[in-house]
């Protein structure tokens, strides 16, 4: 990773708008892991030229050992108007920094530097540098879940990543290399174990659409599907296409469920992703409707948490884009 691209960007940044810098020199904020398997690796690529980048001053916020939200609203709380975020690490870190800029509604500018196994965040707001995005929000049973650049899973997708905090394979990836290539045969064997479950109970799926510039609510009832996908973002996990158009203003994204408990199924639906883009539908809203209170596991960029006394998941992207560096 070629980090003095960054650097470029950022001295073109502050000599193309000095006005908007809070201070006499502009602030780079940057957020890193230093648990991490790469802390040593953004240390040297990151950490050190920044240190000896003249004209800023350079601020570091560490992730804590707590979990997604608790850092995002910590980072939330320091960040300043005219500030230039920095997320170095996967897409965890990414998602930390995401949120925490949103939360925020300070006015910065935001990237994120891939040191992960996906890095699909970093791979889409590289994309979008230069301009605006508008990422997605999930709020559950009324109340706010978490925001996401990119994407956003329910049912099996989102429980298989729970194999990645297994000692095992944790310590697997720390000490060798192509973790790309053993994270996909470690989720197949995953897979593999655990498609018969039920991953997601019974639900009403409510989405809104522009037809002939009209909005159309379309509903279907879901009895059967292993997976709920929202995709705002270039990639899923690397490997699946996702909406095109990121950086555009509309309100739009792909939305779509299935039922991936066969081998052919997941089969069709990766060729079909992989080659062209995840099978679904261009929505305004997605909204899951469930009958008694439901136990579901949700992930945004690879981070999850399971859910209960779930009556009501609505998708949907935000009404203040975020600046990207």
């Amino acid at each position: 990773m070629d980090f003095s691209k960054v650097l470029e960007k950022i001295k073109k940044l502050i000599q193309k708008n000095e006005s908007v810098f809070v201070g006499n020199k502009p602030r780079v904020m940057l957020i890193y892991n230093p648990r991490s398997t790469k802390a040593s690796l953004v240390e040297e690529k990151v950490i050190k030229p920044l240190r000896e980048f003249k004209g800023i001053v350079f601020g570091k916020y560490e992730v804590k050992p707590t979990n997604v939200d608790d850092n995002a609203s910590s980072l939330a709380k320091v960040l300043n108007d005219g500030d230039i975020v920095i997320a170095a690490g996967g897409d965890g870190t990414a998602t930390i920094g995401l949120n925490g800029v949103v939360l925020s509604k300070k006015e910065v500018y935001f990237t994120a530097v891939p040191f992960g196994n996906f890095n699909d965040m970093a791979r889409t707001l590289k994309r979008a540098s230069g301009k605006k995005i508008y990422p997605l929000e999930a709020v559950v049973n009324g109340k706010h879940f978490r925001y996401a650049a990119c994407y956003f899973t329910i049912g099996m997708f989102a429980e298989s990543t729970e194999v990645f905090d297994e000692d095992k394979n944790r310590k697997r990836l720390r000490k060798k290399k192509k973790n790309f290539f053993f994270s996909l045969k470690t989720l197949f064997k995953w897979y593999l174990k655990n498609k018969r479950k039920t991953f997601i109970p019974e639900f009403e799926l409510i989405t809104c659409k522009v037809v002939n510039g009209e909005m159309d609510e379309e509903r279907k009832v879901f009895r059967k599907a292993s997976d709920y996908i929202a995709s705002n973002g270039a990639t899923v996990a690397k490997l699946m296409k996702g909406k095109k158009g990121i950086c555009s203003d509309d309100d739009t994204f792909l939305a779509t469920a299935k039922s991936l408990r066969s081998i052919f199924a997941l089969g069709m639906f990766m060729m079909k992703s992989v080659l062209f883009r995840i099978p679904g539908e261009i929505v305004v809203c997605s909204k899951m409707y469930f009958d008694e209170p439901a136990k579901v596991e949700i992930q945004a960029e690879g981070e999850y948490k399971k859910l209960e006394n779930v009556e009501k998941i609505e998708i949907r992207k935000v009404d203040n884009p975020i600046k990207i560096l």
